[in-house]
């Protein structure tokens, strides 16, 4: 999926178990980049894009992504374009949607404990293999060594876009420019696709985006601007 994907099975389960949950997990993540990368010209994702591939042909699940991200451009005021480019990249909804169903797979399986993150969209469920709640460190901007925040819970569902590894890579799709005014956005809920989705429109929008992440009534988000100030809601699962 062009990006490091970590798996932390924390429950008590047989060592041959674990072991085969960790390779559905990641068999299914290897699929999903094969049909949605849009790096590769044989995915189905570009098939579909260069008209190779009718919709009625597609698979149910680059049927039910594009579904899903038209809902998504409806719901954020056409801030989640996977047209902004001016070519099909559903991949700000996918990496987390596809995280997200693996980690349901993994509650289904018996695995209820785990943390999964798929380059910075993480979800947790349970508890670590101490018995502690889940920490995840969202990184710092600049520092690629160091965090700007830290988040605990045991049910978290939490993603970050933001211009720190591929420089202004969110396009405003109104304008049809890099956008510009936010440095990342970490948006943290309970669905990991939804929240991929609603980081990334909220950089699009620039800093307009904090107000319209302020007015979701079930997500929560921190972001940090160019001029590096880190604004974030005050129910955001901070350490005790």
């Amino acid at each position: 999926m062009g990006t490091a994907i970590s798996l932390d099975l924390a429950d008590d389960l047989p060592a041959a178990m674990l072991h085969e949950l960790a390779e559905q997990t990641f068999g299914w993540l290897r699929e999903v980049d094969a049909r949605f990368s849009t790096y590769r010209d044989d995915s189905e994702v570009c098939r579909f894009d260069r008209g190779e591939l009718p919709l009625a042909e597609a698979s149910v699940d680059l049927r039910a992504v594009l579904d899903r991200c038209a809902d998504l451009w409806r719901e954020t005021d056409g801030f989640f374009d996977v047209y902004a480019t001016g070519r099909l990249d559903p991949s700000g909804y996918v990496k987390g949607w596809s995280a997200q169903v693996a980690s349901d797979r993994l509650v289904e399986a018996g695995a209820a404990n785990h943390c999964l993150n798929a380059g910075g969209d993480v979800r947790v469920r349970g508890r670590s293999a101490t018995g502690e709640k889940w920490r995840i460190g969202v990184r710092h901007p600049w520092d690629p060594t160091a965090t700007c925040l830290v988040l605990t819970g045991t049910d978290l569902a939490i993603a970050t876009s933001g211009v720190y590894e591929r420089g202004h890579h969110v396009v405003d799709p109104r304008r049809g420019v890099p956008a510009q005014g936010l440095r990342s956005v970490t948006v943290v809920g309970s669905d990991l696709g939804v929240a991929d989705a609603y980081a990334t429109a909220a950089v699009a929008m620039g800093r307009a985006g904090i107000t319209w992440l302020d007015q979701l009534p079930d997500y929560r988000h921190a972001a940090v601007t160019d001029d590096a100030r880190l604004l974030h809601t005050p129910t955001l699962p901070l350490p005790d």
